[in-house]
Parts: structure tokens; C-alpha cells; sequence
């Protein structure tokens, strides 16, 4: 009796990866900050120092050449006063411990004008330096760029003074002074953008703060400044948020990681009122979608999966595709309702996702990358889960 196989017929089909221009050099990073590896190619414990990282989720170009880091997981920041031309380069200041060697949550001790607790988003007009101080439920703001160690910060926002660190200010709702895990920091057109991420909602300042505890001006996400219901209490929509990280501001538009919809927001325009809906996103087929990568495992060049960092570079959106260990380019002429990306970095097609490709970690490999900031032709990646930031040039 002649045998026939069926094994063929319950193979699994393996994804095919899809055409796509690169993104960012695809020789990898130029400079890699806070590899913890031995010369033996093994992993080295993760402890404090000024060329060490634990979980970066902020990076920050500031206009004048310095460069900084929110060294989230040893609850710091770390300053270089030029852009590093070296691997590992040591930082030159820190704000948040005592010294390069000491961690904990507000340095062991009370909030206060130079203490941290999970630090994340980073923005810098040049003058200005804002940084979003999650676990303290504050923005910090120094109205000068920092020149030294534990040089104190001059503003709180989301707090009444220095000494507060509580959700809200202890109080059940929302208000237009009032912070809940905020993750993300935009300067841009004199405004200040925070992701007031645990009340799922975007404040703007329309000019930037002059004073401690000043309220915000208007709100994107909630219908008001004192809602914080999960997509403004109506389901996904046009309006709504589950998961602001980041904001990017552009000619006029603004786009929102909205990471718990996997998805980006976009708005054509300032709106001028609260909770105004947004002109359309991408990552999504509809407004109403919510899904990861749209239901399906593998992601595409329409699909996103908690997307956290977004920046712009040259006509191109750059997004963080974060549980997809990827960065995928959206150009940002014509881009409308469900724009396919263009431009990829960090896996070789469209079709295909995995930490680090699945295999040991590489200078053009990525796990878990939780923001993006850009430097003329230098993309700066908080590439979170291998604990270190990639300093990438762009793609020719």
C-alpha cells in the first residue's frame, strides 16, 4: 500500500515578509549607550554608573548639541553636554540620585525640585527643558538646560509645590492642575503637550508655564478637564484614548501614540475646544478598532501594536511600534485614514515582529523601543528592553 504524507497540510505557514524601503542605516547604530555585555558576550548586572542604563523610555536632542536620557529604571536622568561619539560613553551630570552609583525612588527619600520616580518623556525648546516625572504625577521644568548634577528643577506642574506626589493630588477626578501617570512631554509652536497617560488624556498648555501648579488650557481625550473615563467613557472613537504615551507636533498637526488602541491619533488642526475628534488614524481600519495588529499575530505595514514613541524627520512620521520591536515610517504627505507605513527598521519585512528578531541582541535589533527623538540625520531610539539607547543614522 503506497503511503502518502499529510505532514505538508499541518505545516505552519510561516509569514512573508513584505517589501519595504529602510528607515534607518541598516548597518545598525552608530553609537550604542548602555550595552551591559562582557568581553565573553554574556550579560553584566545592571548597577548604577555613569555608562550604565536600566530601562531608558525618554531620549531628547537639545537644540545646542547636548543629549539626555531618562534612565527610567534607576529612576535619573543622565546628561551629556555634547552628543556622545563613542559607545558607552560615560554621562557628564545627573539629576535625581546623589551620585552615578546610587539609585531608589526620589533618591530613598520625598519628592522634591531634583528627585525622580520613573522618569519618561523628555522635550527641550533649546531653552527650556520639561521632563515627565511619571511616578511623581508631575512635570518637571527647568527653565534653563541643566548644567550639573542635581541642579534643582524651577516649575511643577500637576502638583501644588515640589512636595506633592500623588495621583490627581489625592483626589478622585481629574482637574485642569492634576496629574495620573504622566508619560510623555512635547514643546512645540511655544505650547507645552503632556500624555497625562493614567487619566487618558492630552493637556496643552498655549503658552509654555510660568508658574508652579499652573492649569492646562485645553484637553484632548475627555470631554472636560475633570473626566478621565477609558476612551472618554463612550468606547473607542474619534475622540476618545486609552493609552496617550507621545506627542508630535508638525506644520499644524498633531499625532498621539494612543498605545492601549494601538493606534496613532491625528488632528488637521489646534482645536479650539475640549475633546475635539480627531481628523483620523493610523493603525487602524476604523475608529472604533482596537485590536492588536488588528486581530491578527503577525503584524503589516497597516498594523500596530502598542505603539508608545513618535517623532517626525523630514516628511516622515517615525513610530515607535513597541510590542512589535520594530520602527515603522509613515510619510506625511497625503497621509490620511488608515496610511500604510512606507520605511522599516528593526525586523527585514512588514510581516514580521519578535524581540530582537528572536535571537541576541545586534546593532540593528530592537526589544521593546519606547521612544524616538531626531537630530537633523541621527534618530535617537530608547531601545527599552535591551536597556540601552541607539544613536542611528538615518537611511540615505
Amino acid at each position: 500500500m503506497t503511503r502518502v504524507s499529510l505532514a505538508s497540510a499541518f505545516r505552519p505557514a510561516c509569514p512573508v515578509p513584505l517589501p519595504a524601503s529602510p528607515l534607518l542605516d541598516p548597518a545598525g547604530a552608530s553609537i550604542v549607550l548602555g550595552h551591559h555585555v562582557a568581553a565573553n558576550g554574556l550579560p553584566v548586572p545592571i548597577a548604577p554608573g555613569p555608562s550604565t542604563l536600566f530601562g531608558p523610555r525618554g531620549v531628547c536632542f537639545a537644540p545646542g548639541g547636548a543629549f539626555l536620557v531618562a534612565d527610567t529604571g534607576h529612576h535619573r536622568l543622565l546628561g551629556w553636554r555634547q552628543l556622545p561619539q563613542a559607545d558607552n560613553a560615560p554621562a557628564d551630570f545627573v539629576i535625581g540620585q546623589p551620585d552615578f552609583f546610587t539609585e531608589g525612588r526620589n533618591a530613598g527619600d520625598k519628592p522634591g525640585p531634583a528627585t525622580l520616580n520613573m522618569p519618561t518623556g523628555i522635550a527641550s525648546d533649546g531653552r527650556l527643558l520639561a521632563v515627565a516625572d511619571a511616578w511623581n504625577h508631575r512635570v518637571l521644568i527647568w527653565t534653563s538646560l541643566p548644567e550639573h548634577s542635581n541642579q534643582p528643577a524651577d516649575l511643577v506642574l500637576g502638583q501644588k509645590d515640589f512636595g506633592g506626589g500623588h495621583a490627581n493630588r489625592g483626589e478622585c477626578r481629574a482637574g485642569p492642575d492634576t496629574l495620573n501617570w504622566c508619560y510623555g512631554v512635547t514643546i512645540a509652536d511655544g505650547r507645552l503637550f503632556v500624555a497625562d497617560t493614567g487619566n487618558r488624556r492630552v493637556l496643552v498648555w498655549n503658552a509654555l508655564p510660568e508658574t508652579n501648579g499652573q492649569p492646562a488650557d485645553l484637553v484632548f481625550g475627555q470631554p472636560d478637564m475633570f473626566a478621565r473615563d477609558d476612551n472618554g467613557g463612550s468606547g473607542a472613537s474619534a475622540s476618545g484614548m486609552r493609552w496617550p504615551h507621545t506627542i508630535a507636533v508638525t506644520s499644524g498637526r498633531i499625532f498621539v501614540a494612543d498605545a492601549g488602541n494601538s493606534r496613532i491619533m491625528a488632528w488637521n488642526g489646534m482645536p479650539n475646544a475640549d475633546g475635539a475628534p480627531a481628523s483620523f488614524i493610523l493603525g487602524q481600519k476604523n475608529f472604533e478598532a482596537i485590536d492588536h495588529n488588528r486581530a491578527a499575530y503577525d503584524p503589516s505595514e497597516r498594523a500596530l501594536q502598542m505603539p508608545y514613541g513618535i517623532a517626525v524627520r523630514e516628511g516622515t512620521l517615525i513610530c515607535a511600534d513597541t510590542a512589535n520591536s520594530r520602527i515603522v515610517g509613515f510619510p506625511l504627505e497625503g497621509l490620511d485614514m488608515d496610511a500604510p507605513a512606507t520605511t522599516l527598521a528593526g525586523q527585514s519585512g512588514f510581516a514580521l515582529k519578535g524581540d530582537n528578531r528572536w535571537k541576541a541582541a545586534t546593532r540593528d535589533s530592537l526589544c521593546w523601543p519606547f521612544a524616538i527623538a531626531v537630530h537633523e540625520d541621527l534618530v535617537a531610539v530608547a531601545d527599552t528592553g535591551n536597556n540601552r539607547v541607539l544613536i542611528w543614522e538615518a537611511a540615505p
